[in-house]
């Protein structure tokens, strides 16, 4: 995948997708992110890419003229291109499964008051928000966005299956509990199940146990067939 980030502050981006998975992802050739600064398509000398809003009010408005150069510049048959911005659609685990079939992504970070109407009406694709809350930039939001979707392409978490069992996998449940060594601390010990080596009978309860977390944690994650005795 290829993956263009618009924003006033790429080295937002750009430090937290250079570490850990993503970053060597990046490096093994996996996926592409280039990191875009607006202000490189401004038409001054001064960098300007922002002004009042026509009818008043606070804030600034991102101009149309660097966002239709930039992201005209960036466009390709295959791209589809995302808004930033708490007016969008919340973002979930099944919107990052089908970005991530996507092979062209361009991710533009509002800021200020927003960006003009007629970039949104013209070029882009479509709105995404992370929660109905406000960020101080996108590029804060954008990088999570990149994250949950980069890491659901083929090769990049090492073993594929690592998605399907955890949270928002396959089935959209919760993970079940993880432990590891020792087997006892604190007087508090490793269920027994997970200690025999039945690998059927520890399947069974790690089933079971996603039912009974998520049932209580995100009920409204459930539907009516899945029971916790069968799993269905």
């Amino acid at each position: 995948m290829r993956l263009d980030i618009v924003s006033l502050f790429p080295d937002i981006c750009r430090g937290a997708l250079a570490e850990s998975i993503i970053g060597r992802a990046q490096r093994a050739g996996l996926i592409k992110i280039r990191h875009i600064d607006l202000r490189d398509y401004a038409n001054d000398r001064h960098r300007t890419v922002d002004d009042s809003p026509f009818g008043g009010g606070a804030g600034m408005v991102l101009r149309p003229e660097p966002l239709f150069a930039c992201i005209e510049s960036l466009l390709q048959d295959d791209s589809h291109v995302i808004l930033m911005t708490p007016q969008g659609s919340v973002f979930n685990q099944g919107k990052a499964r089908e970005l991530a079939q996507k092979t062209h992504l361009i991710i533009v970070c509002g800021h200020y008051e927003g960006i003009d109407e007629r970039v949104r009406q013209t070029l882009i694709d479509e709105e995404i928000s992370l929660g109905d809350f406000v960020l101080t930039n996108g590029a804060i939001a954008a990088t999570v966005v990149a994250d949950a979707v980069l890491r659901l392409l083929p090769g990049v978490l090492g073993k594929d299956e690592s998605s399907q069992d955890e949270s928002f996998g396959a089935d959209g449940l919760l993970e079940y509990p993880q432990y590891t060594r020792p087997a006892v601390f604190r007087e508090m010990a490793v269920p027994e199940v997970l200690l025999n080596g039945n690998h059927a009978e520890i399947a069974r309860w790690r089933q079971q146990q996603r039912l009974l977390r998520t049932a209580r944690r995100r009920p409204e994650l459930l539907e009516g067939e899945w029971t916790v005795d069968n799993g269905r």
